[in-house]
């Protein structure tokens, strides 16, 4: 496909949440005519304001070239493509779905949509809220080929870097990756906290060292405020971490591969959910251990 986006260029678009909706924002910015498909009402009116045009149901991406989806977990992944196969997607088309998924399910849907002749481009994003809004997110794409061609210009409008990894569920994979170390910075940061503040250092002092120091980690400047205010509103929750890592597991028994610190971090979130903190920030780890160690102290 050419480079060059059409003045006419039309995307469809499936689920509008905290990363969804920036992304429609940029795709309007950059003069893309967008359908979606969101089921929260409350959500359209700003989605309508932006200059979508918005739908509860499947209506709106009909006749788009492309068409992206941004879904919560596997099952909402199997019922939307369904859907599609079904005929809301003509053959022909590029579905880009950009969730954070198992392998196993987008394998699935790869042979559903396969069927239905609709060209599927995994494409799970890496980034924050922040990053959507700015555009400046990392996109990370395998699948079919002819189908990351046609989609490639919108998805330029945004993300900053792109990664085409494969013909298969390699995008997926790297997702998997990237949230174990990014779950790992998280566990083994509270801890480290935990030591420094038992030893009378602050946490201004700390982080400020840190994000200074041969670890520092643009993950770790961005979540410094965080840590030094103990205010955990939540970016990306301590449950949706825990929906990632149990993915992670899964995917490594499948495979054979042992992760028996991913499994061990996995069970540190679950019992920081447990404590009563699964609707905060991931990074509230360091908050759960701090008050272990005052216990145990």
């Amino acid at each position: 496909m050419d480079t060059q986006l059409a003045a006419t260029a039309r995307a469809g678009w499936i689920g509008a949440g905290k990363m969804g909706a920036p992304m429609i924002r940029n795709l309007l910015a950059g003069g893309i005519s967008v359908g979606v498909s969101e089921a929260n009402p409350a959500a359209h009116g700003a989605l309508a304001q932006a200059g979508a045009t918005v739908a509860t149901d499947l209506s709106q991406i009909e006749g788009a070239g492309v068409v992206f989806a941004a879904l919560p977990h596997d099952a909402a992944l199997r019922a939307v493509a369904g859907g599609l196969a079904a005929g809301a997607m003509a053959p022909g088309s590029t579905l880009v779905e950009m969730s954070t998924v198992s392998p196993g399910c987008s394998a699935e849907v790869a042979e559903m949509l396969a069927a239905a002749g609709i060209r599927y481009v995994r494409a799970p994003v890496s980034g924050s809220t922040a990053m959507a809004e700015k555009a400046t997110l990392t996109l990370l794409a395998s699948g079919d080929g002819a189908g990351w061609d046609a989609a490639l210009p919108m998805i330029k409008l945004i993300s900053a870097r792109q990664f085409w990894l494969g013909a298969g569920e390699e995008a997926r994979y790297m997702k998997l990756v990237l949230n174990t170390l990014v779950g790992a910075s998280s566990a083994i940061l509270a801890e480290a906290v935990a030591l420094g503040s038992s030893g009378g250092l602050s946490r201004a002092a700390m982080m400020e060292v840190i994000c200074e120091s041969a670890v520092a980690s643009p993950l770790f400047k961005y979540k410094s405020e965080l840590v030094v205010s103990q205010d955990y509103s939540a970016a990306f929750t301590i449950g949706q971490m825990i929906k990632d890592f149990t993915l992670i597991s899964d995917a490594g028994r499948s495979n054979g591969v042992p992760l028996m610190t991913a499994g061990l971090i996995l069970e540190l979130y679950r019992a920081a959910s447990n404590a009563g903190l699964q609707d905060e920030d991931f990074f509230a780890l360091v908050k759960w251990h701090s008050g272990i160690s005052a216990q145990q102290g």
